[in-house]
């Protein structure tokens, strides 16, 4: 996966993939190297933001007609933006995306994944029980409304967090499963720099405002897109739009869920200090984008906002094919095979993304040591596909053998080696 988040990290002028012209494919060889709850149950719930300035009854429209510009792509409401298409490592919007802000409830992507992992390695099961302690049944601000002394199961847990953003629900979790909530943000973190999120700290399982606990618009993407990317028989979780617990209905704050298409997650989330912020994605004819805003003044505004951007990205931005999986990318050599040569080829899509209706075509290189000795299995990693976009951004694939190679026999051998000392010289 570092392949992805080395590509999170955007250059100066990156947008100026706008601009990309189309040469011709060259390819080389290169040898060497979520909605309110009900009323009469809301309690200790956060102060709300205070409202940014604006002409009475401005529309939002019309306030975005004058933004000032982000670092790259449109100008935005939210104080920090970062969207970017996964599956090309693209930064199509970038806006103060590694500044410190505060992660709200969307630091419960991190919870989640935790439990993910978990189940995915069988240490847990859905039907795995825990029980609510009183500091979980005290939690404040959005709550599942579990009960002292019960015991909840991982899964209800799950849908707590996500489709209701409980903080109860996340401290049944961290209790559950690391006996206390200040361990459990230890390995939060731990887990955080694993995957890439170097400018985060958590310090409690929901988001809840702490001293010392940050996150970066960016940080919050990399957890969305490992979520999405690792666990997809889970991630299914995140596009439920209600969920009903102890008798209270409950709406999916996510609003995106229910008025842009292809809209399949994550999480939302408010401090007083951070504002409304929100990590969405959105998967359209198979390609995806990922965005994470956070310093709305409401929700309406997050909701608002976040739906523009995407349908901006969907809209001005496509992907092309270089390579589709299987395409073989060069010939390599190969020393004492049956054959003189392996196909080398990749074993997933190699796309880029470039502005709608803009034909770009990037410079590829296959590196790879060789020649390469047999035998040699199919679908060994031989090398990678260096491709050099109109940008200047180098992205690499794996390269994998297309068939395989058999050792020659040992007369087919010697004469193989009789050949290259008595007449290697002339190459």
């Amino acid at each position: 996966m570092s392949w992805l988040t080395d590509g999170l990290r955007p250059l100066a002028g990156l947008i100026a993939v706008a601009a990309l012209a189309a040469p011709s494919l060259e390819v080389l060889a290169q040898q060497g190297d979520a909605p309110g709850k009900p009323t009469q149950l809301a309690q200790q719930q956060k102060p709300q933001g205070k409202p940014r300035p604006g002409k009475p009854g401005q529309s939002m429209a019309s306030r975005t007609e004058a933004l000032p510009p982000s670092q790259i792509g449109i100008g935005t409401l939210a104080k920090q933006a970062f969207m970017v298409d996964p599956q090309t490592s693209t930064v199509l919007l970038f806006k103060d995306a590694d500044k410190p802000m505060h992660p709200s409830s969307m630091a419960k992507m991190m919870t989640i994944y935790i439990v993910f992992e978990e189940l995915a390695a069988g240490r847990l099961k859905l039907d795995t029980r825990f029980r609510v302690s009183e500091r979980a049944r005290n939690m404040g601000g959005s709550r599942m409304f579990v009960e002292l002394g019960s015991e909840v199961t991982v899964e209800d847990l799950i849908k707590g967090m996500i489709v209701l953003s409980g903080n109860d629900a996340c401290v049944v979790i961290a209790e559950g499963m690391s006996g206390t909530e200040e361990s459990f943000a230890e390995r939060m973190t731990k887990k955080g720099r694993e995957l890439g999120m170097t400018s985060t700290v958590f310090k409690n399982s929901s988001g809840w405002p702490a001293e010392g606990q940050w996150t970066t618009a960016r940080d919050l993407a990399v957890v969305a897109w490992r979520t999405i990317d690792d666990f997809p028989q889970y991630y299914k979780y995140y596009a439920e739009t209600n969920w009903t617990y102890n008798n209270i209905r409950q709406n999916n704050r996510n609003r995106l869920l229910r008025t842009t298409a292809g809209t399949d997650g994550l999480k939302t989330g408010h401090t007083e200090e951070g504002g409304y912020g929100q990590a969405a994605s959105a998967i359209r004819d198979g390609r995806r984008l990922i965005l994470v805003v956070n310093g709305m003044t409401s929700m309406a505004e997050r909701a608002y906002e976040t739906s523009r951007v995407l349908e901006w990205g969907f809209r001005e931005f496509t992907n092309a094919t270089v390579f589709r999986a299987g395409d073989t990318v060069a010939e390599a050599p190969v020393w004492l095979g049956i054959q003189d040569t392996v196909p080398l080829v990749v074993p997933r899509a190699v796309q880029i993304t470039a502005p709608t209706g803009q034909a770009v075509s990037p410079r590829v290189v296959a590196k790879y040591d060789g020649p390469l000795p047999a035998p040699i299995a199919k679908g060994t990693r031989l090398g990678t596909a260096a491709v050099t976009l109109p940008d200047g951004r180098v992205i690499e694939y794996p390269l994998e053998a297309g068939v395989d190679v058999p050792r020659k026999g040992v007369f087919g051998r010697v004469m193989a080696m009789i050949s290259h000392y008595l007449f290697g010289w002339w190459s």
